[in-house]
């Protein structure tokens, strides 16, 4: 949700107007880029919390002066904060899976160490499970957005300040057809991308109570709405499905020199065009409204997998990143998997994820669910064989293998195990009231 892109300065073609035809014309170019899959990336997102006591708040204040002091070490990801105070780190494209983890784990080190220095810590959930959503970043963009995403209800200001995620990011493939065509792995996000929300759900509890979802973060990004944070329709191909959805999702705003910016009703790009009120749309405009759509699956040149909650643990990222490699990146591998998650879409019913049935069950039940246990478990152990042709170490292997024997092989999840502490908490609660009554 960081994402941001400039107004194109002083550059005419930025500046220049776009007709319906050069949007898509466009889109079809730009979001897409095919070729072999060499480059896979990583962004992290940590909610940030008293490093003993993570139930009690932090403060803007805090917050700020620890981000100042990030900002003066060296780091060889990008740090970006997010609006509710949540950070973020993008890898830069690494050319191995291990480049990519020995990257991110070495940047993590540092950004720990610092706010150590402040009693903060990095906390990974897919939703804060104590803290009410809380804007920490006042800028135009954040308070248009605000403002537009209100309009669907309270899911919008979740999202933006109390959710966190591990996004996967992989090249779109070869132009050609194959396990690594770019048709064959978009298809393959869209079916896998459901057993990955089940397998890595981690975010049962708003406000310290259950809300009857695994993934309660995914349930949020399905309540923000179709137009916002849906894929486009599954069975088109995918530059000219994307391209259509762009032009017909809404515009989030309307970017001016001053504040606030405009927050249009009931305006999808599209109309823009053709109406071009208030003002002509340019190509600035058009690369802005591109980071304003969250789809589960978001191309921008590659595909970015936005699915996964933020998972537990120091290292607890580097397993989700290691399966989507393994399973997209991995010829064999991308075969494999592209047949055991094949019969999903049934379930699918034809409808866009995440506003389909299989979405919707894989975020409430989790691995709870028969078929997505079994597809999981499949999909994991594929990963596993296939590790070791990328180069994997052994003990990238064994947190796989871990997590699969200790999660996906029961039926579970990590949002089982808050679900768990939450029921002992509450016996013990119960247990001592019993004595003392």
């Amino acid at each position: 949700m960081s994402d941001s892109i400039g107004d194109g300065g002083d550059c005419t073609e930025h500046r220049t107007a776009v007709t319906e035809a050069e949007v898509e014309a466009l889109v079809r170019g730009i979001c897409f880029k095919t070729g072999p899959p060499r480059t896979l990336g990583v962004e992290v997102e940590w909610l940030v919390h008293e490093l003993r006591r993570p139930q009690l708040p932090v403060t803007p204040e805090r917050l700020e002066a620890a981000y100042a002091a990030l900002r003066a070490v060296p780091l060889k990801s990008p740090l970006t904060i997010e609006p509710g105070g949540q950070l973020e780190l993008s890898s830069p494209p690494a050319t191995s899976l291990m480049e990519c983890i020995e990257t991110v784990s070495a940047d993590l080190d540092t950004v720990r160490a610092v706010l150590a220095e402040d009693d903060l810590g990095l906390v990974g959930f897919g939703h804060d499970p104590w803290h009410a959503p809380r804007r920490f970043l006042r800028e135009p963009r954040y308070d248009a957005m605000e403002a537009c995403l209100d309009r669907t209800g309270p899911a919008g200001r979740h999202m933006m300040c109390t959710s966190a995620s591990v996004q996967v990011c992989v090249d779109a493939g070869h132009e050609e057809p194959g396990p690594l065509g770019h048709e064959r792995r978009w298809q393959l996000a869209h079916l896998l991308g459901a057993v990955l929300v089940a397998a890595f759900a981690n975010s049962p509890l708003i406000g310290e109570q259950p809300t009857g979802w695994l993934s309660t973060r995914q349930l949020l990004w399905t309540e923000i709405g179709a137009g916002r944070a849906g894929a486009p329709p599954p069975d088109g191909e995918p530059r000219s499905a994307w391209a259509r959805h762009v032009l017909d999702a809404p515009v989030m705003c309307i970017r001016g020199d001053g504040s606030p910016w405009e927050v249009p009703e009931n305006l999808t790009f599209r109309e823009w065009t053709r109406s071009r009120t208030p003002r002509p749309p340019t190509r600035a405009d058009l690369d802005y409204h591109l980071t304003t759509l969250f789809p589960p699956v978001r191309p921008r040149g590659h595909l970015e997998l936005r699915m996964i909650d933020a998972q537990p643990g120091e290292d607890g990222w580097i397993v989700p990143l290691a399966v989507a490699a393994a399973l997209f990146d991995d010829p064999e591998a991308a075969e494999s998997a592209h047949r055991v998650v094949k019969p999903l879409a049934e379930r699918a019913l034809n409808l866009p994820a995440p506003h389909n049935p299989l979405w919707t069950d894989a975020a409430r039940h989790g691995l709870a669910d028969p078929e997505l246990r079994e597809a999981a478990v499949a999909c994991f152990t594929v990963a596993l064989e296939a590790l070791p042709r990328l180069g994997a170490t052994r003990a990238v292997m064994d947190a796989v293998a871990a997590y699969l024997d200790r999660y996906v092989a029961q039926g579970r999840c990590p949002a089982d195990d808050l679900l768990d502490r939450l029921r002992d908490t509450d016996r013990r609660a119960h247990g001592r009231k019993d004595i003392r009554t």
